[in-house]
This record gives structure tokens, sequence and C-alpha cells, in this order.
């Protein structure tokens, strides 16, 4: 894989086209998505990075190479837009009604966030399991965490490159999760450092109020080619 960076030296990794599998337990149903080629952050963005990016001295941590946590999804959706800005990358979305509407410019080239389809199939990079690894070996989770976040990138990547796709930090997608049961809620992937090892997997779906902050929730920043 190679590893494009734009103006702020985000290492991205380019995810090749393919397809990917998806369900919804809920209404038994099951799907497959045709994807593109896109670029995927190789790790979930640190507090370091977005404390500078957004210029919020709350969001900075002692150790400020671990994902940053306590973002809500219109937080991910801002951050994506202020670093397209500061790349010098055209804003992927629209905001407006003072936040609560977000829509996509598709034909950006700006920074945003993966959809469920995307971040499922760069998670498995080519495998059919629940795991790309052992998960002791790729992700930090409540068995080997000691009850905290860890610094990004010090587990295993997977064969794409992409490290703490499963434990550390769960990870905002665009996708809203059940719009009939759930409404505006969005959903949120791979697992955490609070996690059991049932819930790191790559199939694992989880969904919150785009409002809601949570103290084991990041994000990682996709782009279009």
């Amino acid at each position: 894989m190679s590893n494009p960076r734009v103006g702020l030296d985000v290492a991205m990794a380019r995810i090749p086209a393919g397809e990917v599998a998806l369900r919804d337990d809920r209404r038994k149903t099951a799907w497959t998505v045709e994807l593109e080629s896109f670029l995927l952050a190789r790790s979930p963005v640190t507090a370091s990075l977005y404390s500078r990016i957004m210029n919020d001295s709350t969001k900075s941590s002692s150790n400020g190479a671990a994902p940053v946590v306590d973002v809500s999804w219109h937080d991910a959706v801002d951050f994506c837009n202020v670093l397209s800005r500061e790349s010098g990358l055209t804003e992927y979305y629209s905001v407006t009604d003072g936040g609560r509407q977000v829509s996509c410019t598709r034909e950006s080239d700006g920074y945003r966030l993966p959809t469920e389809a995307e971040w499922q199939y760069a998670c498995k990079a080519g495998t059919s399991g629940y795991r790309y690894g052992e998960l002791d070996d790729i992700a930090w989770y409540s068995a080997n965490s000691g009850g905290h976040v860890h610094g990004v990138g010090g587990k295993a990547p997977n064969a794409w490159g992409l490290h703490d796709m499963l434990g550390n930090v769960w990870e905002w997608c665009w996708d809203v999760y059940d719009a009939e049961v759930y409404g505006s809620y969005r959903t949120f992937r791979g697992g955490s450092w609070a996690e059991e090892a049932r819930g790191c997997g790559a199939t694992c779906r989880r969904r919150s109020h785009p409002s809601f902050s949570i103290d084991d929730l990041g994000f990682r920043v996709a782009r279009s080619l």
C-alpha cells in the first residue's frame, strides 16, 4: 500500500476497490456493497492533532499520541471540514441549521468519515474472519488495556497497514444506524480499550446520538479518490 500524505502530515493508506458483505441483524437482512478505491487514515485521529486543528485545549492529553475521545459525531464532521481547509482541500460536508443538518459534497477531495461499508472492508483487509489477527496482537481491549486508552500504532496493523481498527477506541462512521427505530443515531465500529473481546470484531455495530460524546469513542478520517 502507498502512503499518501497531505498538508498536515496525515498518513493515509490507499484502500483498493472491492466489495463487502453487510448485514442488519434486527431486520435479518444482508447485502453487498461495491466500493471504489479510497484513502483511509492509518490510525485514529490523535488528541494532539485534534487539539491543534480545532484549537481546543480541552482535548489535549498527557499522551498526545492517544486517540482523541469524548468527541461527538458532529465534532468529527467539523474536524473533517477544518482539516480540509487547513490542508488546502475542498470541504466535504455542508453543515446548516445550526449544525443539525449535514450533507455531503460528493465531488470534494476533502477529509470525511468513512462509511460503514468502507470501514468494515478496510478493517478486514482481505481476510474473511471476525478479526484480522489474534486479538492480543492487534488490539487494546478490556483484558490487556489496563483500563485506559493507549497511543496509536502500539499493536500490529492489518494487511493494509491500518492500526487500531479493532480496540483502543470505537470509531464514528458516516451512516445512520437504523432510522426506523433510532432516528438520527449514527453508527460506530471497532471496539475499544473498555470493551470485552466479543465486541472487538469487524462486523460489530454500535450506535449513539450524533450529539453525544463517549470516553472510548473517537474516529479516523477518509478521503475519496
